[in-house]
């Protein structure tokens, strides 16, 4: 066996400020593209791959067996388990989309409220948060972003408030496996580390509902539906923030949306906006004046605003059958008796002429250690693998024909082939700028920021995730880094590796592929997506700074623990 490559983190012989450039230069080519020549997301996402290939074999001279190596183990990732799981969720939706049952969805919708702010509040942070606590991987995304499209939303702010309202949640998805990794990386007490987690999310969590009706209508507009704000907001924290404490990191993203949503639902039988807005983010009337009041404190649908049609508690059920198969079988897949059963199925391997190849350096790592390539195929145990068999019972139980259901396939496909592009060509750009070490230069660069670290250390999780698109392998790639830092310049190793979880979390809406499994799920226009991208940039970018800014105060003025 050949002796394994060593990462070098100067280049050239030059300085970090120099090497941090140019370890970059994909990071700002996909930027660029994007950002500035509003580029398509799928050619933005090569031609960076392809500046990624440049910069491995030429400026950090990994070998090309082993670049080529760390691009495909990338793109594998990329279409499992990542698109996988968007797949499944389309097939789920149009399902209910081709057996006429999201019709009855929209109308028990829009009969519980016409209001475009509260039906956000309700799909895109409460039910979104809840599928980001009970699968993640982009799951929540393509699933909520895919319901508000068919309750009326255009594609784009479909896609941009469900990508805004998926950031309170991230830290704890899929059953808390990112606080969970962080732990296994860094050594830390896992109950530490979820409190620490948990206090700073939950100022994240109770301003995002807010921040979430800001971006659609403006202070005023939230004004409106200030008392839904407060509860959905106010109730996800709390509850978040108990759970993360005094219970553990595997829950508090399921308690939280469920507690959100149900308090929602309590509020709206006895509160009601006085101003209608409709998904076109315009006033549709007084509510007030076009509403009447029903006994027992319910309010009828309002005349200026779409009347839906009254359907009966069975064909109400029926229609949201297929989401409460999700739901049951995402719990069952995270119930660890059945996991441990369907991973029986799972097949691990080290990925050729890549695992134990690589060998990372100090100041990353305390040691020269070998870094680890595992590709784990757990086909039956993998999230989207629970989405599809919700998909599949639900067409068997609505009754649709095997030839409707292999026409949805084809058509599913079609639609996702881009996106999919998307999604393999960044992963393995990110795999590639992992393992030649850019990624390490790009970290070493943030925690040379001396007494200001606490203020990067959530940037550098930020950058974790725009890279992979997943606050867990954020966490794999910069835990331990967070850690080493924070011990050589005396601060709290727990709050700093908390703080990459939590920037991570905003980095969330920004990351490429998620944008691409929002345009997948909406249908989105490729001029859309550009926009979009360029939207969730500043959003990004403003939640981010509030974090470095709580971190600072963490780290100086309070104690985490």
């Amino acid at each position: 066996m050949n002796p394994a490559w060593s990462q070098s983190y100067a280049l050239f012989g030059r300085g970090l400020a120099f090497s941090a450039g140019v370890a970059s230069l994909p990071i700002l080519t996909l930027l660029f593209l994007l950002g500035v020549l509003r580029k398509p997301a799928w050619f933005a996402a090569l031609c960076s791959l392809a500046v990624a290939f440049v910069i491995a074999l030429f400026a950090y001279k990994l070998p090309p067996p082993l670049t080529l190596s760390a691009a495909a183990d990338g793109a594998a990732f990329g279409l499992f388990p990542i698109s996988w799981i968007v797949f499944a969720s389309i097939i789920l939706y149009r399902i209910t989309v081709e057996t006429g049952k999201f019709e009855i969805i929209k109308a028990s919708m829009g009969n519980l409220t016409t209001d475009a702010r509260l039906q956000a509040l309700l799909v895109a942070f409460a039910f979104g948060a809840f599928v980001e606590g009970a699968a993640g991987f982009g799951t929540p995304v393509a699933v909520a972003a895919a319901m508000m499209v068919g309750l009326g939303f255009s594609p784009f702010y479909a896609s941009a408030l469900c990508l805004v309202a998926n950031t309170a949640p991230v830290a704890f998805g899929s059953i808390g496996i990112p606080v969970i990794t962080l732990a296994g990386i860094t050594g830390l007490p896992l109950d530490k580390l979820s409190a620490a987690v948990g206090r700073l999310c939950a100022p994240l969590s109770l301003l995002v509902p807010c921040y979430l009706v800001c971006i659609m209508v403006g202070w005023r507009g939230m004004l409106e539906v200030w008392p839904a704000v407060v509860v959905v907001g106010g109730v996800f924290a709390s509850v978040q923030f108990t759970m993360s404490n005094f219970v553990g990191p595997q829950l508090a993203d399921i308690m939280s949306s469920l507690s959100a949503l149900c308090a929602l639902l309590v509020l709206l039988r006895f509160w009601r906006p006085t101003t209608l807005w409709d998904r076109e983010l315009e006033p549709v009337g007084a509510a007030a004046s076009k509403q009447s009041k029903l006994p027992g404190g319910k309010f009828s649908a309002p005349a200026g605003g779409a009347v839906h049609a009254k359907h009966g508690s069975g064909k109400i059920f029926g229609a949201w059958m297929p989401y409460g198969l999700l739901v049951v079988l995402v719990l069952l897949w995270g119930y660890k008796p059945i996991q441990a059963l369907l991973n029986r199925a799972t097949i691990s391997f080290g990925w050729p002429l890549l695992h134990n190849h690589v060998l990372m350096m100090p100041p990353v790592v305390i040691k020269p250690t070998l870094y680890k390539a595992i590709f784990q195929l757990n086909f039956l145990s993998a999230s989207g693998t629970a989405c599809m068999f919700a998909a599949l019972l639900a067409a068997l139980l609505l009754r649709m024909s095997p030839l409707a259901f292999g026409r949805l396939l084809l058509t599913v496909c079609r639609q996702l082939f881009l996106p999919t592009v998307t999604v393999t060509a960044v992963l393995a750009m990110a795999f590639v700028m992992n393992y030649c070490g850019a990624t390490a230069t790009l970290g070493l660069a943030f925690a040379a920021s001396g007494r200001l670290f606490p203020f990067f250390s959530p940037l550098l999780g930020w950058l974790g995730v725009f890279l992979t698109g997943s606050d867990t392998s954020a966490n794999a790639l910069f835990g331990n880094l967070q850690v080493v830092t924070a011990g050589r310049l005396g601060f709290d190793g727990t709050l700093m590796a908390a703080a990459n979880t939590v920037g991570g979390v905003v980095g969330k809406m920004i990351s490429v592929q998620n944008i691409a499994v929002a345009a997948a799920a909406t249908a989105m226009s490729v001029s859309d997506q550009a926009k979009l991208f360029r939207f969730t940039l500043r959003h990004s970018i403003v939640m981010a700074t509030a974090i470095g800014i709580e971190v600072m105060l963490y780290a100086y003025l309070f104690h985490i623990h």
